[in-house]
């Protein structure tokens, strides 16, 4: 030591280590909680082997119900996979009897216009789920060309139209959720 000042970790210090019922020589078992004095070792050994096999059922039914849940979230999941489509299927089920109506009548008597007339109604159909189902049409006639909705099939001159303007719509378009299915195949405009 220099001088009078004393350094604390150069003096020992005595630690004395108790039990959960203050007395350093009472065993203590897995829970905290202290084995009465007139326990025997043989006694304490058996509560922990007690307390070991509750607490190792315990976790083997964790693991088990786990396990269980995984399994189950694995057939939810390929339940859904494979009848996510059932609700539009229903739905386009009426536009296929149409059809069918249609081509009967076209077997019969039925007149172009009254076959033209089925059509219509049919692809109103059609239209009416698509939407229903939030597929978009993009029909972009007249607007300015955008290369990540548009696929520009051929370019041509045109005094009418501003350039990078879409002159004409040769396959519509279609987004589901903002999320392309197909882009609309377009001619664009350019200055002559």
């Amino acid at each position: 030591m220099q001088g009078n000042k004393a350094n604390p970790f150069e003096e020992p210090v005595e630690v004395e280590l108790q039990g959960a019922a203050g007395s350093p020589d009472q065993p203590v078992d897995p829970s905290g909680a202290a084995v009465g004095d007139d326990a025997t070792p043989d006694e304490a050994l058996a509560k922990a082997e007690e307390d070991l096999a509750r607490h190792r059922d315990a976790m083997l039914r964790m693991q088990a119900e786990m396990d269980n849940l995984r399994k189950r979230l694995a057939r939810d999941a390929e339940k859904s996979r494979k009848f996510a489509l059932e609700r539009i299927m229903k739905d386009l089920l009426q536009v296929c009897d149409s059809m069918e109506r249609g081509l009967e009548l076209a077997n019969g008597s039925a007149t172009v216009e009254l076959m033209r007339e089925g059509q219509e109604l049919t692809l109103k159909m059609l239209a009416k789920v698509l939407q229903d189902h939030d597929l978009e049409v993009i029909d972009p006639a007249g607007q300015p060309f955008d290369p990540e909705w548009h696929e520009a099939m051929t370019v041509m001159p045109s005094e009418e139209l501003d350039e990078n303007t879409v002159m004409e719509v040769l396959q519509k378009g279609y987004r589901l959720h903002d999320r392309l299915i197909r882009p609309a195949m377009v001619v664009v405009s350019r200055k002559p």
